[in-house]
């Protein structure tokens, strides 16, 4: 079995959970890929976080240069609400961009550390990583929020030093309520 697995990071927090819970049986990379982060200045601080702590645990990581303009990606969802639409689009463009670099690198599986949020609608992500699926690339399905996932992560980023942002990522998210 082909055991590397390509970890799509949203951000270090989530990261540290992901990264405790995988670490035992599989040959992770980090990969990331966040055209959402908003305003560049936090897009900036949050990879600054992630390259940080990979730094700190010894990991690979892969920062993409794909310049997909988030933005023009979701016109028309502005006003979703959290959770909503526009919430899946950013699923499917993340999730795509990291299922095209496994199979591009060699990796048996990918996932993401998005299932760590409890916020994040772990089954949705989980569709959206399977529809990736490519031919010798598989989507490793998790809930890394589970069994006390999120709660590790809090602890993980204390013990890391590491910066919880407030909100999801996007200039939408950033509103109350997400909207």
């Amino acid at each position: 079995m082909n055991n590397k697995i390509l970890l799509h990071c949203c951000c270090a927090p989530c990261t540290t959970s992901a990264w405790d819970q995988l670490k035992a049986d599989w040959d992770i990379t980090l990969f990331w890929f966040n055209p959402n982060i908003y305003p560049q200045s936090e897009h900036d601080k949050r990879l600054n976080e992630l390259i940080n702590f990979a730094k700190k645990v010894n990991l690979p990581l892969v920062i993409s240069d794909n310049t997909i303009d988030f933005y023009k990606e979701t016109v028309g969802l502005e006003n979703e609400p959290e959770g909503g639409k526009r919430c899946i689009r950013c699923f499917e463009i993340r999730l795509q961009e990291t299922a095209k670099f496994a199979l591009k690198n060699g990796f048996g599986f990918y996932t993401t550390t998005l299932t760590v949020s409890p916020y994040k609608n772990a089954d949705l992500i989980n569709s959206i990583g399977k529809e990736n699926e490519k031919e010798n690339v598989n989507y490793l399905e998790t809930n890394f929020k589970k069994n006390g996932g999120y709660q590790k992560s809090i602890e993980l980023c204390k013990e890391y030093n590491i910066y919880r942002q407030k909100y999801c990522g996007c200039k939408f998210s950033r509103r109350p309520n997400g909207i």
